[in-house]
């Protein structure tokens, strides 16, 4: 039985070094459960980076070679935090190929090549385990293996971006426009200078690639999601959303029908009295529906130093365990099943939508030649805006093109049911 896991951490950043700060503090409570003294002994760090002080504080011993940590033989495990895709691909492949567990935080990587990497841990014999990489500090992931192993989930989805979500705050509740939004996402660090990530969806958009993975099993890629950012979201939209009874939300959503998945991203206009509209500024939360439990949310801070951070050691703690008890290096997530994705025909909701250049009777035609039916209509100035019963994707493409013939859909939203 080992009694030790020593680690090498790849970057200090703001959670790798806040990664180290939370071993140290909780190290004792972690022995005491586990069993296993786990501690971060080397780290990786850019040539002239300064990190002698924190190194000297937490008894680190620092590195510019990968080698010397992936290659080092008295390590049991290495977490990554250098983030983007390269080279941190190529540093965990090496990392698992000379046999050491690892943890990342990696979202992008992990959505795009988790596959490929899992398959290289199963063949080295070591865990590769990433909760950090969805949510920040909530505890989604484990909780799908684990909790959810005897139910099955039929519907997942919640706000996954804190950045946007603090953005869709400020212009609900201050009136902010969408440019002073992203304005003050930047400024308080939640948003990068270049956005694009978050406000166009991607973001969302790979947290819901490893959610689909857990839930269903099933692998899916970015191409196979419909993707819609809140770039140069109107003001009137907000206001007009509200006004119908909704709060617009970036929602990431993966729905299961009849063993086929459909995954989405985008603003969606969510009933206040739905428990995702009560969540603000840049705290996350995950709504699932399951044939068992029914209906449960997890909500908590979806980034920063501290959750984060905390998530990894989590991560290290469930590796410890394993270890100490002798059992083979299990991966995060064994379910698999074939990739069926939901026909356009069968994915079906209701929609907002905004048209300008088109009078409301040409509108009413165009929705008639399609069977859609407006459930709420309202002019302003030439500015129309139509809620729809529910339709399916193919409708809704009809819809788009005949509209966009004659004048232009400045704005097309999802509703969510109540």
């Amino acid at each position: 039985m080992k009694e030790q896991l020593r680690v090498g951490i790849l970057g200090l950043g703001v959670v790798g070094s806040g990664s180290v700060k939370v071993l140290a503090e909780q190290q004792a409570k972690i022995k005491e459960q586990t069993g296993v003294e786990v501690s971060i002994v080397k780290a990786l760090i850019r040539p002239g980076e300064d990190k002698e002080a924190f190194a000297k504080e937490f008894q680190l011993t620092l590195t510019t070679e990968l080698s010397e940590i992936v290659e080092d033989p008295s390590l049991d495990a290495v977490i990554e935090l250098i983030g983007k895709i390269h080279p941190a691909k190529e540093f965990i492949t090496a990392a698992l190929e000379n046999g050491k567990h690892v943890v990342t935080a990696n979202k992008d990587l992990m959505a795009q090549h988790g596959v490929e990497l899992v398959e290289i841990a199963k063949a080295n014999n070591v865990s590769l385990f990433y909760e950090a990489s969805v949510a920040g500090g909530i505890p989604i992931l484990r909780t799908l293996t684990a909790n959810y192993l005897a139910d099955e989930i039929t519907n997942i989805r919640g706000i996954v971006n804190g950045t946007t979500n603090y953005m869709l705050t400020k212009m609900l509740e201050d009136g902010t426009s969408y440019e002073e939004a992203l304005a003050q996402a930047q400024e308080l660090g939640f948003a990068e200078s270049d956005p694009t990530n978050d406000v166009d969806g991607i973001d969302a958009a790979y947290k819901m690639v490893i959610l689909t993975q857990f839930a269903y099993g099933m692998d899916v890629a970015l191409i196979d999601l419909e993707i819609q950012g809140i770039r140069g979201l109107s003001d009137q939209d907000v206001a007009q959303a509200q006004a119908f009874g909704y709060e617009i939300k970036l929602i990431g959503e993966s729905v299961k029908t009849a063993g086929t998945v459909n995954v989405s991203v985008g603003p969606v206009l969510v009933p206040q009295t739905h428990a995702l509209a009560s969540i603000k500024n840049e705290y996350n939360g995950v709504f699932i529906n399951s044939t068992g439990i029914g209906q449960s949310m997890f909500y908590g801070p979806g980034a920063g130093s501290l959750p984060t951070a905390t998530s990894v050691i989590s991560d290290l703690v469930a590796i410890a365990k394993n270890e100490r008890l002798g059992i083979s290096a299990p991966q995060f997530n064994e379910y698999r099943r074939p990739q069926a994705l939901t026909p356009d025909e069968q994915v079906i909701a209701s929609y907002y939508l905004a048209v300008t250049g088109i009078g409301q009777e040409d509108l009413q035609t165009i929705l008639q030649n399609e069977t859609v039916t407006a459930k709420e209509v309202v002019d302003t100035n030439g500015r129309i805006v139509v809620l729809t019963a529910p339709i399916n994707r193919l409708q809704l493409a009809a819809v788009e093109e005949a509209v966009a013939n004659k004048g232009t859909l400045e704005r097309r939203m999802r509703v969510m049911e109540a």
